[in-house]
């Protein structure tokens, strides 16, 4: 199944055109499904077909869904409490009814990961379309599963399970039950569904579709996105210009109003945006499948690059080995790295990620980096050490 992200600033129209997206794949036979977890249903406005917890068919091949964050949230804190019943009980904690319990901040974006995870693992469909939060915290939200994990495996390595015949001995020793039994055990079913949303993630298959309002703002959005986005080694699978008005409304003369700034700021951006997909204002807020179909959406392309971050091998010319890592749009005054044991923490911008090195490199030191062209290039110098001759 291909999965596709959407994002963009927020006001970009974002639901709007995944609404369509949808739309057009399911009118060419692909089956596809739809998938948001915004509190309001701005999804089924675009569609013109409520949505809610359940998914609904919308459309021949078309089917949404917006699961409901309260109601997960409520399953897992009472599943929680049920599996820490001793603990609590030693306590004298008092458990919380479901009635009583409402989400938390960050309960969409959660439920939201799990959906993504369980719509990619029920193979039912062809494509899966994401509607995902604006910018900022859509890119947040793509970095939580490989960071809740690497979060995890250094609180409770996974080695450390090997003491569990330990346990009942301690507990009888302390005169108390001991619960690192059920926490290992919860950390190992959090680990599983955290990689599960991360291959989803990872896979080959998955690309994000960016939509933004052509105009200065949106010129920014877009570059600070795109760096994002390749910090986590996701592709831009295309670029959408959403809401542009007709060039004529850009042109000055006697009867000029309000709308030509606006026209001319538009069409301004487009020049820098030499990829993007433009799909015209209607005039209206899209409803339905009538006007959904009016938007010129682009077509999924099939056949998106991932983005790769290959070594170079230049010992016989340089001695070292080059990483390349792609990161459009960075400044050289906005990037720093920092070698930590087998990762490299990589700061770019706003965003920041820490990532393990390839097995080659982990045996090298950092000989330098260089930035050229919006390609991070690291170098790495074998450590004698550690490299034997002739390798």
């Amino acid at each position: 199944m291909r999965t596709l992200l959407i994002t963009g600033p927020g006001g970009s129209g974002r639901t709007t055109i995944a609404a369509a997206t949808a739309h057009h794949a399911a009118d060419g036979g692909i089956r596809t499904l739809v998938l948001s977890a915004d509190r309001s249903d701005t999804l089924g406005a675009a569609l013109g077909t409520r949505t809610g917890p359940s998914p609904v068919r919308v459309a021949p091949g078309l089917t949404a869904w917006r699961p409901d964050a309260a109601a997960g949230f409520r399953d897992d804190l009472t599943g929680f409490q049920d599996r820490a019943a001793t603990l609590l009980d030693l306590v004298g904690a008092s458990r919380l009814d479901p009635e009583e319990v409402t989400p938390l901040p960050g309960a969409e974006e959660l439920t939201l990961l799990r959906a993504l995870r369980d719509a990619a693992l029920a193979e039912a469909h062809d494509l899966l379309v994401v509607d995902l939060p604006p910018a900022p915290q859509a890119l947040a939200l793509l970095a939580l599963p490989e960071e809740l994990r690497r979060y995890l495996r250094r609180l409770l390595p996974p080695e450390r399970q090997a003491a569990r015949a330990l346990r009942p001995m301690l507990g009888r020793l302390a005169g108390v039950p001991m619960p690192a039994e059920q926490l290992y055990e919860t950390t190992a079913r959090w680990d599983l569904e955290l990689a599960a949303v991360e291959a989803v993630l990872a896979d080959r298959r998955t690309a994000v579709r960016l939509v933004a309002e052509p105009g200065p703002a949106g010129v920014d959005a877009v570059r600070e996105a795109r760096l994002g986005l390749a910090l986590r080694a996701l592709p831009v699978e295309a670029l959408v210009a959403n809401r542009v008005l007709p060039e004529e409304a850009a042109h000055t003369g006697p009867h000029t109003g309000p709308l030509t700034g606006i026209a001319a700021q538009q069409h301004k951006a487009l020049g820098e945006w030499s990829d993007a997909a433009t799909v015209a204002h209607l005039g209206h807020d899209p409803r339905g499948a009538e006007d959904l179909a009016a938007l010129a959406v682009p077509a999924v392309n099939p056949a998106a690059s991932p983005v790769e971050w290959p070594v170079v091998d230049r010992l016989a010319q340089d001695g070292v080995l080059v990483w390349h890592i792609p990161l459009p749009g960075a400044i050289r005054e906005e990037l720093d790295l920092v070698r930590r044991g087998d990762e490299l923490v990589v700061s770019a911008g706003a965003f920041r990620r820490i990532v393990a090195l390839p097995s080659v490199l982990r045996r090298c030191g950092v000989d330098g980096a260089a930035l050229r062209d919006g390609e991070l290039c690291v170098r790495f110098a074998p450590d004698p050490g550690l490299w034997p001759r002739g390798q």
